[in-house]
């Protein structure tokens, strides 16, 4: 994985084909676990009796993880409501942040209008798209989880939680379920709060959008 992983789940949730997220809803939750995940990695924050807490306050200088990493150092919140915030903002600014780096292009249907008459395509389908065949891979394989980098075992656990079908069906899921689920648990290394707000996302994710649907 050569993208940090708020940007990599991005990648990953993006339909090359039909030019647009899988779905923009689900996604927002993916791309805020996402961040808070990175965080760990890099050691900006930890849990702190099941509550994100600063353990470095250094900025990352990643735009996206830093607006993060200043409202966690602002408020004592555990992961799942983290997760749960500012959600579309999140989105935007990563859509902004990949916009910079070439990976995606926003068009303004109407420049006076809201962020939601933005159009954002991804040009070259080749990143996205290996992105999700490499996450596929990992989920429908036999090596051993621990073996995974951590960055790969939680982007995977974010395609099973969220229901990515770009990358694996619910069928899949569920025969594979014993592996998703060592993959989610590698999140423990990071904080076992954060694995089960992980683990328990589908739950979440219906709860948002009232049923089953997308967005």
């Amino acid at each position: 994985m050569t993208r940090p992983l708020h940007l990599a789940t991005y990648l990953m949730a993006f339909d090359t084909d039909r030019q647009t997220l899988f779905d923009r809803t689900r996604t927002g939750f993916l791309v805020r676990a996402a961040v808070l995940a990175e965080l760990a990695r890099r050691g900006s924050v930890a849990d702190d009796g099941g509550t994100v807490a600063v353990a470095e306050a250094e900025p990352t200088g990643d735009p996206v993880l830093d607006a993060a990493l200043t409202e966690v150092g602002a408020h004592a919140r555990r992961w799942k409501a983290w997760i749960r915030r500012d959600r579309e903002d999140t989105l935007e600014a990563v859509e902004q942040q990949l916009a910079v780096l070439g990976a995606v292009l926003i068009e303004d249907r109407d420049p006076y209008g809201p962020p939601a008459r933005r159009r954002v395509l991804v040009p070259d389908p080749a990143e996205a798209l290996a992105v999700q065949r490499a996450t596929a891979a990992l989920l429908r394989g036999e090596g051993d989880p621990a073996r995974v980098g951590l960055g790969e075992a939680a982007l995977a656990a974010l395609a099973a939680a969220g229901g990515v079908g770009l990358v694996v069906s619910r069928g899949e899921r569920r025969a594979h379920r014993d592996r998703v689920t060592a993959l989610t648990g590698r999140l423990s290394e990071l904080s076992p709060a954060l694995a089960r707000a992980v683990g328990g996302l589908g739950t979440t994710l219906v709860a948002a959008q009232g049923g089953m649907g997308g967005g």
